[in-house]
């Protein structure tokens, strides 16, 4: 199921160079350039969005199970009445990875998106190899790094 995002107009195609920088619900900045050597997935996403939801676990276990090895995980949320009810979110969904409050700022740097979720998907060398449309899954992150492997 993929879900339209009116306010999160024009073409993830073309995202702004391959940095960014991006500060978190916890004051912590994160750099593209920082994570050099790892996958690096910066997912979109809506509260209101079932498949947003659907894809928590996945995100969240390769998040914990890669974090210090491999992969980055950081969540961008968009469509949202405040802070708190996207901590309250966070908190209830066990979300470890950072979370980033989507603005026109974002999507300069990274890109929009047509539809909830969106999934950018940079190599280790940080150059954006995917941008996956809709429902994102553990295997299917799995299989993009062993398919660039080869």
């Amino acid at each position: 199921m993929f879900l339209t995002v009116s306010s999160l107009h024009a073409s993830a195609e073309t995202a702004a160079g391959n940095n960014f920088l991006l500060k978190d619900i916890a004051g912590i900045q994160h750099k593209l350039s920082d994570y050099k050597g790892k996958w690096v997935l910066v997912n979109y996403w809506a509260t209101w969005c079932p498949p947003c939801l659907e894809e928590v676990p996945d995100l969240v276990n390769l998040y914990d199970s890669h974090r210090k090895k491999d992969l980055m995980v950081i969540g961008v949320v968009f469509d949202y009445k405040n802070q708190k009810e996207v901590t309250d979110y966070v908190d209830d969904m066990l979300m470890s990875y950072p979370i980033v409050l989507g603005d026109d700022d974002v999507t300069r740097q990274i890109g929009a998106a047509e539809v909830m979720p969106t999934t950018f998907i940079y190599n280790p060398q940080g150059e954006l190899v995917k941008i996956k449309r809709g429902l994102i899954t553990k295997q299917y992150i799995e299989k993009v790094i062993a398919s660039s492997k080869n």
